[in-house]
């Protein structure tokens, strides 16, 4: 039995998904498969159920599932620690971290790392800020990248930048002829924000709440390329971070005006567990980032 064998196991089971399974291990969903049954013929009993699309572990499966994760995080603490000794920077970082990060602030980065250190692979997948802690904390993935980081037990922040928010209208919004605006001003407004338990969204909320400022929010949802898509056709303004909105601004689908009385800024942080060791490649990739 491959100790690889284990690991597509445990992310099957914490993903549901034979594709994420895949993309997250670099293989594809026949060899997931292929690997699946080859426990099952082993251990000679079902492991997975598959309904509706969803994949969930029997009772046989999850104590496998557990038994697994546990060598799992053993081999690869024992893997990286091996890797410190070699000259060559090669292995694997698994990031985690929200779209509008991913999508705008990490090519360029990226793109230097990749050309730096071919040898890596980085596995970056999307999600939202609370699932991202929880990853983090089980080890399930290297590091994680979100907005508004705070503090939290057994895990450490690096701080990573700040983006200023800024408000976009469609280009014939009446908004769309100024380039500050303040608060004040919106009183009253139809607004497109975020769901409501996304860190961006409370904040924008607390300031407009000590501002006095009251809006109708007309849509919410949980990634910045829908809130874009629906200002743009006239539904409303939003609050968005200012990296996010370049390329429609660039071609006028967008306008965006800066708040006047109030500079609004998005922290982001770099979480990782503590006590986690670095391999080379996440050190590597951290001073990239930074």
């Amino acid at each position: 039995m491959h100790l690889e064998t284990l690991q597509v196991f445990c992310d099957l089971v914490e993903t549901g998904s034979f594709s994420a399974a895949a993309a997250q291990n670099f293989i594809t969903q026949s060899a997931v498969s292929q690997q699946v049954r080859s426990l099952e013929a082993r251990f000679d009993r079902p492991l997975i159920e598959r309904t509706k699309g969803n994949v969930q572990p029997t009772p046989a499966g999850q104590l496998l599932y557990q038994v697994s994760k546990d060598i799992s995080r053993r081999y690869r603490d024992l893997r990286e620690q091996m890797q410190s000794f070699g000259s060559v920077i090669s292995g694997s970082v698994r990031l985690a971290t929200v779209h509008s990060v991913g999508l705008y602030e990490l090519s360029e980065p990226l793109k230097k790392f990749f050309k730096a250190y071919p040898q890596v692979n980085v596995h970056i997948e999307y999600s939202r800020s609370t699932k991202i802690i929880e990853e983090v904390l089980s080890g399930r993935i290297d590091l994680g990248i979100v907005a508004y980081p705070g503090r939290r037990p057994q895990i450490s922040v690096i701080p990573f930048r700040e983006d200023r928010l800024v408000l976009v209208c469609a280009a014939h919004h009446p908004f769309a002829r100024r380039r500050t605006i303040s608060v004040k001003d919106l009183e009253g407004q139809t607004f497109v924000g975020y769901e409501r338990d996304i860190p961006t969204r409370r904040a924008t909320d607390r300031l407009l709440n000590r501002k006095g400022v009251t809006v109708r929010y007309v849509m919410e949802f949980d990634n910045i390329e829908t809130i874009k898509r629906v200002v743009e056709i006239g539904a409303g303004v939003a609050l968005v971070p200012e990296p996010t909105i370049k390329q429609e601004v660039k071609n006028r689908t967008l306008a965006s005006l800066q708040l006047s009385d109030e500079a609004l800024y998005r922290p982001l942080g770099i979480l990782h567990r503590q006590g986690r060791h670095f391999t080379p490649a996440i050190e590597r990739f951290i001073a990239e980032l930074k």
